[in-house]
């Protein structure tokens, strides 16, 4: 496998040195309609203008909680979902200005892990039929049985026993459903892989194994991940940038390490204190930041800063007026951004919270 990925040829105009995946100013909207002539009042503002990148070779992971956009932002990169404006380019080729043939041919390039691989994989179909089917449809070299030599291979590589290619879906575990989505997914030989909570439904002691078995491939094929997910320790382990999204939008952004020793917005801040530490003392005595009310509708987004109606931080100026972008913030590294007015302000004690964090009460 990892020769067949070596000999393909770079796509014309990709820059080797730039990054894989480019996005900018990506958005989503659903329209809303009603009457009888399903007229057009509204949109729901899934993605709202996302920009990052993510270079050859690395993982992004994006974090964030239910319903602030992840999966449709990872759905729209793979033109899964449309998206409404903005830009999407793998390895310097604009996908959304692809249709047709060429979009076909550039789709070998990326691929996408499911949540949930029973929902994802035909029932009807064998294993080895459902590997076999994406080589078949983009005429992949050698003919079919270099292709079933392929699929061996490929759920050999996965950890599957042999024989798994003649079972169906409803015979494996779970964990072994979701190598079968891994093994799907590197039939094609693709640059970027779009990993949509790819152990959330499994056991603890399994995603472990299916965690370092995305890490392993990694390492030997050269892979670039995007991954989507909630639980930020998983998020923390595979990711080498790490982007927090809420409401559509990216409020911060930086390295794994960076990110989770200094947070710097207050929706990060609360995000990692509602992570549990694996240490009594510290679990004890750390602060707790309890946001107020739930997550605005995306149809109808805060003005300004959209995190401000649940922000422990608010300010009656600015907050409400300008919606912040993302920025370096002094004393940071140039690779950890954020969208808050207050960063610094926050960061150095000179805003205090408005009686939203606290800090554990003790051990009983």
């Amino acid at each position: 496998m990892a020769g067949a990925r070596s000999a393909q040829a770079a796509p014309s105009g990709a820059a080797a040195d730039g990054p894989l995946l480019s996005v900018r100013g990506l958005e989503v909207h659903y329209p809303i309609r009603t009457g009888i002539l399903q007229r057009t009042v509204g949109a729901v503002r899934a993605v709202d203008g996302v920009d990052l990148d993510v270079p050859r070779g690395t993982t992004y992971g994006l974090v964030g909680e239910s319903g602030c956009g992840k999966s449709t932002l990872g759905r729209a990169v793979l033109r899964l979902t449309e998206p409404t404006a903005g830009s999407v380019a793998i390895g310097g080729t604009d996908l959304l200005a692809l249709g047709g043939e060429q979009l076909r041919r550039e789709r070998r390039r990326m691929q996408m892990v499911f949540q949930d691989p029973l929902a994802s994989l035909d029932p009807r179909q064998t294993v080895e039929s459902a590997l076999l089917e994406p080589l078949a449809v983009h005429r992949a070299e050698g003919g079919p049985s270099a292709w079933r030599a392929r699929v061996r291979g490929l759920l050999d590589r996965v950890g599957l026993p042999s024989g798994a290619g003649a079972k169906y879906p409803h015979e494996f575990s779970g964990g072994q459903r979701q190598r079968v989505g891994i093994a799907r997914a590197l039939v094609l030989d693709p640059d970027l892989l779009v990993a949509d909570e790819p152990v959330s439904a499994l056991d603890v002691s399994v995603q472990a194994q299916v965690l370092v078995l995305l890490e392993e491939l990694q390492r030997d094929l050269g892979l670039t991940y995007l991954v989507i997910a909630h639980d930020l320790a998983v998020v923390k382990h595979v990711s080498t940038t790490v982007g927090v999204m809420y409401l559509g939008a990216l409020v911060e952004e930086g390295t794994s390490s960076g990110l989770y020793a200094r947070p710097l917005h207050p929706y990060t801040r609360a995000l990692l204190s509602a992570a549990p530490v694996p240490d009594p003392v510290a679990e004890a005595s750390r602060e707790r930041i309890l946001l107020s009310g739930d997550l605005p509708s995306p149809a109808d987004p805060p003005s300004g800063c959209r995190f401000r109606t649940r922000c422990p931080w608010v300010q009656p100026t600015r907050c409400a007026d300008e919606r912040p972008l993302l920025r370096v913030v002094d004393g940071h590294p140039p690779t950890q951004k954020v969208a808050c007015h207050w960063a610094e302000d926050i960061e150095a004690g000179r805003l205090q919270p408005r009686g939203s964090a606290r800090p554990a009460a003790p051990a009983a």
